[in-house]
């Protein structure tokens, strides 16, 4: 019967799954799913599935056949129900690393390879075995019962109408362990936002789908994520997460100052031998002068993409940005605009565009779809 329900319980699993991989382009834009993100788990609304019920056989005879009073409805007199059918929704939790596989298996994105030279150890406590000495905190319940039993039942001393089992000292069993030494993948992501004046609530709510999304699949590959965040005007400051994705300036745009920042985080706390790091900016485009472009093409190409896994730019579309900053991207770095046709290249600098919700889905296929 177990077993059964097992089954039934992983057959309703694949149903959820292919539910959300059918619709996975909705869910994608679904902003409540980044609100009920838990420690691991999030929970998601699945239309037209039935809850898993108890199916039981015949009940036509038995209770509720008698004679009753004709009953009064709650709407009172006059009262009428709608005449459209409801769109029924199931609350189903999914836990992150599931979510990354559907994301994977419909965008089709190779698992990442980390780079050679970016594994650090770290040191782990496993528990390896039994002995007969240690601190109460590690007794073995069971070893120690087990031990306390067979010593009874080699005295004579079992009364199995009268099973009282009592440990005494000799008796007693505690877990040992080692320390263990595991090799592990560590990565750390800078995101970069502009919040001059021309970047609005509308922009900066597309930014935050694309980022839980990224943050979703870079965590499916790696054990170890380390996420900071800064925000830039005309000058660059590092934030927490809520200000990263709350805070709005009205001054110009210095796209230099949130690169410049960035690289003193990198120097100060990320060596790339031992660290995959992801860098990812969003903006929509509009920089200060051509001075200021120069000088961002120069702290890329020299002191950011040498050391990072990956260096994404999402231009985000917004109706008073100049839109031109990607062109600079593209010119300084030819093989950036993945999203061509035919156009892809194992560049280290990686662009999209995203002018809408629909836009993610091609995003997030553009900046993974190399395996970096």
């Amino acid at each position: 019967m177990v077993a059964k329900i097992e089954q039934d319980h992983q057959r309703f699993r694949q149903i959820v799954k292919g539910k959300i991989r059918k619709d996975l382009r909705k869910f994608l834009q679904r902003r409540e799913l980044v609100g009920k993100e838990g420690k691991n788990v999030v929970s998601i609304p699945v239309y037209d599935l039935d809850t898993p019920t108890f199916r039981y056989g015949d009940n036509s005879s038995g209770v509720g056949m008698g004679e009753g009073q004709e009953g009064q409805g709650q709407g009172g007199q006059g009262a009428q129900g709608g005449d459209q059918p409801g769109q029924h929704a199931l609350e189903v939790d999914v836990t992150l690393e599931e979510l990354a596989d559907i994301l994977a298996e419909e965008l089709k994105l190779p698992r990442i390879q980390p780079k050679g030279s970016s594994k650090i150890t770290t040191v782990r406590d496993k528990f390896t075995g039994i002995r007969p000495v240690g601190p109460a905190s590690l007794r073995s319940f069971k070893r120690t019962y087990r031990e306390a039993l067979k010593r009874q039942l080699m005295l004579g001393a079992y009364d199995p109408d009268d099973p009282v089992i009592i440990p005494i000292k000799r008796d007693m069993r505690y877990r040992s362990w080692n320390e263990v030494k595991k090799p592990q993948n560590n990565a750390a992501i800078i995101y970069m936002m502009d919040v001059s004046g021309s970047m609005g609530d509308q922009q900066k709510e597309l930014v935050r789908l694309e980022a839980f999304w990224i943050d979703t699949w870079l965590r499916r590959n790696y054990e170890g994520i380390e996420s900071r965040y800064i925000v830039h005007d005309v000058g660059a400051k590092e934030v927490d997460k809520a200000t990263f994705f709350s805070v709005r300036e009205d001054g110009g745009t210095r796209i230099s100052s949130a690169y410049t920042l960035a690289k003193e985080i990198l120097d100060e706390r990320y060596p790339a031998s031992e660290w995959n790091i992801y860098l990812f900016h969003f903006s929509d485009g509009d920089n200060s002068s051509e001075s200021d472009n120069r000088l961002c093409v120069q702290v890329v190409k020299e002191q950011l993409a040498p050391r990072v896994n990956m260096f994404g730019y999402c231009q985000v579309a917004s109706a008073y940005g100049s839109g031109s900053f990607i062109n600079v991207l593209h010119e300084a770095f030819p093989g950036s605009d993945q999203s061509r046709p035919n156009k892809r290249s194992d560049s280290i600098v990686v662009t999209s565009r995203v002018s809408g919700k629909d836009d993610i889905y091609d995003s997030l296929r553009t900046f993974f779809g190399a395996g970096k």
